[in-house]
């Protein structure tokens, strides 16, 4: 009768530790990692198929091209922060702590945070950069356009400024919120423990 009624206790305690929580998070992460590993060659393809190109000067086109290494940049920096955060959130609670989702989720929160004010910053900064330079603005809005990053990537001159503001923001604003959950779920951790 032991046997019958400890027969899911394997499976509770599995839930009881965190660890089916804190798993599913680990993939999301590799998930966001391959998202960006893909994201040049994406772009490269919709640049490639359309009649891009073949409306553009030759100096229009290599600012293009350059354009297509600063979204290769910002995705390698994505990849790498990615993969680097996938390490730690398997770490962010023991076994013992009964609020386990919540500082996962923050995790995730401060990770994409990052993720997405860096990405604005560094990429926002280049390609307004490389627009000014080289392309026109409608061009490059157009490009970020298919991402739904049109208007940010596209405001020409202004952007060398403002994409660094923005992406600085972005930074704060997702570091304070994640900070914010993991104090509360750090300070519930602890109160049980004492």
């Amino acid at each position: 009768m032991k046997k019958f009624l400890s027969f899911f206790d394997p499976f509770f305690a599995y839930i009881d530790t965190g660890k089916i929580f804190r798993k599913p998070f680990a993939w999301l992460y590799g998930l966001f990692a391959l998202f960006n590993v893909l994201l040049p060659f994406i772009i490269l393809y919709w640049m490639i198929s359309g009649e891009l190109f073949s409306l553009l000067s030759a100096g229009q086109i290599f600012g293009l091209i350059l354009l297509w290494l600063v979204i290769v940049v910002g995705a390698w920096f994505s990849v790498l922060l990615w993969w680097n955060r996938l390490a730690k959130v398997s770490n962010l609670t023991g076994d013992k702590d009964d609020f386990v989702v919540t500082p996962a989720f923050a995790h995730l929160m401060q990770t994409f945070g990052e993720w997405l004010g860096g990405y604005v910053a560094i990429v926002g900064c280049l390609s307004a950069l490389l627009s000014w330079l080289f392309l026109p603005s409608d061009v490059v809005a157009q490009l970020f356009s298919t991402l739904g990053l049109g208007g940010l990537f596209g405001m020409g001159a202004a952007g060398i400024v403002v994409a660094p503001l923005y992406g600085f923001l972005i930074l704060i604003v997702f570091r304070y919120a994640a900070e914010l959950s993991r104090a509360l779920a750090c300070i519930a951790n602890n109160t049980k423990k004492n």
